[in-house]
């Protein structure tokens, strides 16, 4: 499994800039609230590491759920303050296909906006099989994806 061989979160703190000066807009889905909450928690204690200052640097934006990150994200994309959005969400496999469209439909439309926008949208939807999965990767044994992207954020907006 990829996510037992590397973590970004775990990279030397030398590698990663000073995040002191950059201004970061996090869109967060309000659906499975528990693994959210956890990879929100992961995201701005990583950016607070490395400089960033939550009142000055990061902005959290809540949208019900993840097919509206989307939208959330390209809101922000709008506002020039920003040097990089992290976007997080949770979609766990059900009975039907509904898992399948949503993580299809957020997949196209962050990277279209990566295409067509001029901020880095950071990608952190985790789409797992069920809530253990989800829970290990919020913050359990295989770390924390909204570290990882907080990280993701650091690298790009220096980019």
């Amino acid at each position: 499994m990829a996510t037992e061989l590397h973590h970004l979160g775990e990279q030397p703190d030398q590698q990663i800039p000073d995040a002191s000066n950059m201004n970061f807009g996090i869109v967060v889905a309000d659906w499975n609230s528990e693994i959210t909450g956890a990879l929100l928690k992961g995201a701005i204690d990583t950016l607070v590491k490395h400089g960033a200052t939550i009142v000055d640097n990061i902005h959290v934006k809540h949208v019900p759920g993840s097919f509206e990150l989307i939208y959330g994200a390209q809101q922000l994309c709008r506002n020039d303050n920003f040097d990089a959005i992290i976007i997080l969400g949770s979609v766990i496999r059900g009975d039907t296909p509904h898992f399948d469209y949503i993580c299809q439909g957020v997949t196209y439309g962050i990277a279209h906006l990566n295409a067509t926008q001029n901020i880095p949208v950071i990608f952190g939807l985790l789409t797992t099989d069920n809530l253990e999965q989800a829970k290990e990767r919020s913050g359990g044994r295989l770390g924390n994806k909204g570290a990882e992207c907080a990280v993701d954020a650091i690298l790009m907006a220096k980019f």
